[in-house]
């Protein structure tokens, strides 16, 4: 089985904090870049080596900025150059301000099942300060509103903002939990370089939340939605009982995706390949049939620390037996894994290492502290 990602690169202004690959001035070429997003499906299409397409998933950028056409000559493209499950997942992500009775419909005929809706807070002020082109109002009414067409949802929020305290943090998260979305995606605020939030944070406007104040609401939001009947499957992603995405939880157990359309990424088990970040020269060179991609060859060494990386971030965990026939772990590893064990913050269940709840408060540190080097 494989996945893949398609990235649209379109949004009607820039977030905040957002550093993807985006452009807000896209309509002279709008319609180039679609045609060569086709060709690249089709140019790449042994990449995958014939396997089976479990997962199609729409990322940006603002997929939903795509018309009904649009959205649809993708999808005929992929299912007519790939063989794709009956009952694959197929994820939009959308803006709340995108969603109405109208375009819910469209989506739904054109196959896609599955909607990402990037609400980031029920706050007003927050909406404001990360520069959103909806409402709280227009949040709420978008979650109801796909629920009826049967629509199963994620919805993303964002803690660590600056100057919030931990109650408003908490009516974000009770908020969400009375709309009852099957999976809920929490992502802590970071300050990325190239952004007007780092720009606001180097000439002194703004203070980041400390770790301790980020620490506070991770953990407020796990015990709050554990509650709820949410299970932290992975560090930032919650999901009602057997409601993973399946895309993304794909990405952590290693499985192939091809990611077609300007930045986007791909993964074929062995290598990793990722697209040119500019929309005109990813649609000349693809026009062109010319390379507009870099790769690299994961060596054993990479995979090993690939492998403790993502499984440290889910409720799976890393099997050790397999981590330890695929690769010569060192002495390093051994001592290092006991005294996160001593430290209460990994465990070990039936010879799989799991990050505790208090490690998951450190997670890329113990695992930076597993690697290979």
């Amino acid at each position: 089985m494989a996945g893949i990602y398609i990235h649209i690169p379109f949004c009607k202004q820039a977030c905040t904090y957002c550093d993807f690959h985006f452009s807000t001035t896209f309509e002279k070429y709008r319609s180039a870049l679609i045609d060569a997003m086709l060709s690249e499906l089709e140019q790449r299409k042994e990449y995958l080596d014939s396997s089976v397409i479990e997962t199609i998933y729409f990322g940006g950028g603002t997929p939903s900025l795509l018309t009904k056409n649009e959205l649809k000559s993708i999808l005929s493209k992929i299912y007519s150059t790939y063989e794709v499950i009956d009952a694959a997942e197929v994820t939009l992500e959308v803006n709340p301000d995108d969603i109405s009775v109208e375009r819910l419909a469209e989506w739904k005929k054109l196959g896609i099942n599955r909607l990402s809706i990037g609400l980031q807070s029920f706050l007003q002020s927050d909406l404001d300060w990360m520069n959103r082109a909806h409402t709280a109002e227009e949040s709420e009414n978008a979650v109801n509103l796909a629920k009826e067409f049967g629509f199963s949802l994620t919805v993303d929020l964002i803690y660590g903002l600056p100057d919030r305290t931990l109650e408003e943090w908490k009516e974000n998260i009770e908020k969400l939990i009375s709309l009852s979305p099957n999976h809920i995606s929490a992502y802590c605020l970071t300050v990325e370089e190239k952004t007007v939030l780092s720009n606001w944070v180097e000439k002194g406007k703004i203070d980041p939340a400390s770790e301790d104040e980020q620490a506070e609401q991770f953990l407020l939001l796990i015990s709050v939605l554990e509650k709820a009947g949410y299970q932290q499957y992975e560090i930032s992603n919650f999901a009602k009982e057997d409601q993973y995405s399946k895309h993304n939880s794909n990405y952590w157990k290693g499985v192939s995706y091809l990611g077609v359309g300007p930045s986007a990424h791909s993964f074929d088990g062995e290598s990793r390949r990722w697209n040119v970040s500019n929309n005109m020269k990813y649609i000349n060179a693809v026009t062109a049939e010319e390379e507009y991609s870099d790769s690299e060859i994961l060596s054993p060494k990479d995979r090993f620390n690939e492998a403790v990386m993502t499984g440290l971030r889910t409720i799976w965990g890393v099997n050790l037996e397999e981590l330890r026939r695929n690769h010569s772990t060192k002495k390093s590893f051994d001592k290092r894994l006991e005294e996160f064990k001593n430290e209460g913050l990994l465990k070990t269940e039936n010879n799989y290492i799991i990050l505790t709840k208090k490690g998951k408060l450190q997670a890329d540190y113990i695992a930076s502290e597993l690697f290979l080097d």
